[in-house]
């Protein structure tokens, strides 16, 4: 529990966030996935990247800065 309050955690999960975000759009443009497919990997990303906020708030009211 304790690698998810790292500096390293919380940018590879924003990164992942966005990283699903641009191939929701990506693969959606190219016709490789449906409207509906891209909105999940959408949502999937939003939700990585979310997460990160999340943990940067639980970090900084920590105080800590890891």
């Amino acid at each position: 529990m304790e690698f998810l309050l790292t500096r390293p955690a919380v940018i590879g999960l924003a990164v992942a966030g966005a990283l699903f975000a641009l191939a929701a759009s990506v693969l959606q443009k190219k016709g490789v996935v449906t409207e509906a497919r891209a909105n999940r990997l959408n949502a999937v990303g939003y939700a990585f990247m979310g997460a990160s906020m999340l943990l940067f708030v639980i970090i900084g009211l920590r105080g800590g800065t890891s």
